[in-house]
């Protein structure tokens, strides 16, 4: 665990990453929703400088290990949109409340809760006690672009 001191965003640079820019909806919605002290994100994918890292069904077209990785690349994504609506950015987080995976794949299926640790454990990573959070990890015949995994977040703030 990375020392509670750092910011967010200092944590998220020791893990060798950074927030990237915050991707633009791909249909009739908006990245995300603050009522109170609450931001309410849309579903964000796994992109990677526009483009789905991967695509497919789990586990058939797309590996566990594989999808964990996009459900990590789609909470990133979910972190910048967050970070977008922040006059502080990520450390105006007070906590990670819950997040949504769903996990495209075939029939009989049930490791989502494997790939959605990929985005969990992130969060525990970049903000420690604060990323502890409820989850729903879902499986779906299908996922816009053919993403394999798609990922919600509501978090506290200040």
């Amino acid at each position: 665990m990375l020392p509670s001191l750092m910011t967010p965003e200092e944590r998220l640079c020791a893990l060798g990453l950074s927030l990237p820019a915050a991707p633009a909806p791909v249909a009739a919605y908006v990245p995300a929703v603050r009522t109170g002290d609450l931001v309410f994100v849309s579903g964000q994918l796994p992109f990677v400088d526009g483009a789905l890292s991967v695509c497919g069904r789990v586990p058939d077209q797309v590996s566990i290990e594989d999808a964990s990785s996009a459900a990590r690349l789609s909470v990133l994504n979910a972190l910048a949109v967050l970070a977008a609506q922040l006059d502080g950015g990520l450390q105006d987080v007070e906590q990670i409340v819950r997040i949504g995976v769903f996990v495209q794949c075939e029939p009989g299926f049930d490791a989502q809760p494997t790939v959605a640790n990929g985005a969990s454990e992130l969060l525990l990573e970049v903000f420690g006690d604060a990323g502890r959070h409820a989850r729903a990890a879902v499986g779906s015949i299908g996922l816009p672009l053919n993403a394999p995994v798609e990922i919600e977040m509501i978090a506290r703030v200040r």
